[in-house]
């Protein structure tokens, strides 16, 4: 009886064990079914959250200057069906717009040069004055920066000159010159170089005062104080002038090269002009715009690289 009764408890235990064994087993089993499904829902949310991502992305990137472009040639057509009918049409446009860039650098005389040869002359203009403007700008506004008495002595100066219309200084440069390039490249400076001369000012200005009490106790002299200080400083201050410098000797010399003639996309504008040739003008729109955009790029690239406040 007594075996019978340690045999029943030995079983009893021995069972026990064996469930306590496999109970942790069934529940991790049980878990590691559970797992994949828990984990699928928030893989399953992060690409349903990049597919919205990416759809956002392309609506703002394509979609709505598409949707703004299609607007235009709506009010384009519109027009010339109904107010304009001597403008031309979308597809004379394009049309004119395949001759031109099928050959853009054929040369056939000084008078008869491909829109790319136009294009080229006056980008070498723009760059010429704009880096003129640079040369003497970036000094002045340094000297206007650090000195109380420049900075009374230009500042009227410059805010009369400023403001003066890049034409009114075309007969000066003629005068100054006597020839087309120099003349436009002059106009381009004298227009170009107040944004840089005032930003290149202002950034020194906006330095704090601690940096200058530090090159006191350092002894630094004026180069090292200008090397090592003003100009890293004032550097996104003067990125800002240069950007917006570029931009205005783009606009500037549309307007020069038409009065000057020669060689260049503003005289290319004004001739095609003179043969009523206005599908021609409106390519050289789009092509001062595209190339606008081209130039404003570069200097937003180069304000991204050397501007420590972008980074």
């Amino acid at each position: 009886m007594v075996a019978n009764t340690y045999d029943i408890s030995a079983s009893t235990a021995d069972r026990r064990s064996e469930e306590a064994t496999t109970r942790p087993l069934a529940r991790s089993a049980a878990a590691d079914t559970r797992r994949p499904t828990a984990d699928v829902a928030p893989v399953e949310c992060r690409r349903w959250e990049q597919m919205v991502a990416s759809l956002q992305t392309v609506t703002r990137l394509v979609t709505l200057p598409t949707l703004t472009f299609l607007i235009v040639l709506a009010v384009w057509a519109t027009t010339q069906s109904t107010v304009a009918p001597d403008l031309p049409t979308v597809g004379e446009t394009w049309q004119r717009a395949v001759t031109l860039f099928s050959d853009p650098f054929y040369d056939y005389g000084p008078n008869d040069m491909g829109i790319g040869w136009q294009v080229t002359y006056s980008l070498g203009r723009v760059l010429g004055g704009f880096f003129l403007a640079l040369l003497v700008g970036i000094p002045v506004g340094l000297m206007m920066g650090t000195s109380e008495v420049c900075r009374r002595a230009w500042g009227p100066l410059i805010q009369i000159l400023r403001p003066v219309s890049p034409l009114a200084w075309l007969p000066i440069g003629l005068l100054l010159f006597r020839a087309v390039d120099p003349s436009a490249i002059f106009v381009i400076f004298i227009t170009s170089i107040w944004p840089i001369i005032l930003n290149t000012s202002a950034g020194v200005q906006a330095i704090p005062r601690d940096y200058m009490n530090v090159s006191r106790v350092l002894q630094l002299n004026r180069l090292e104080i200008t090397r090592k200080i003003l100009l890293p400083a004032a550097l996104p201050h003067m990125l800002t002038g240069m950007r917006l410098s570029l931009g205005i000797a783009w606009m500037v010399i549309v307007a020069a090269e038409m009065l000057t003639g020669g060689i260049g996309i503003g005289f290319f504008v004004w001739d095609e002009w003179n043969n009523l040739n206005v599908a021609s003008i409106l390519v050289a729109i789009l092509v001062i715009g595209l190339v606008g955009i081209a130039l404003d790029t570069v200097m937003n690239l180069v304000q991204r690289r050397l501007d420590y406040t972008q980074r």
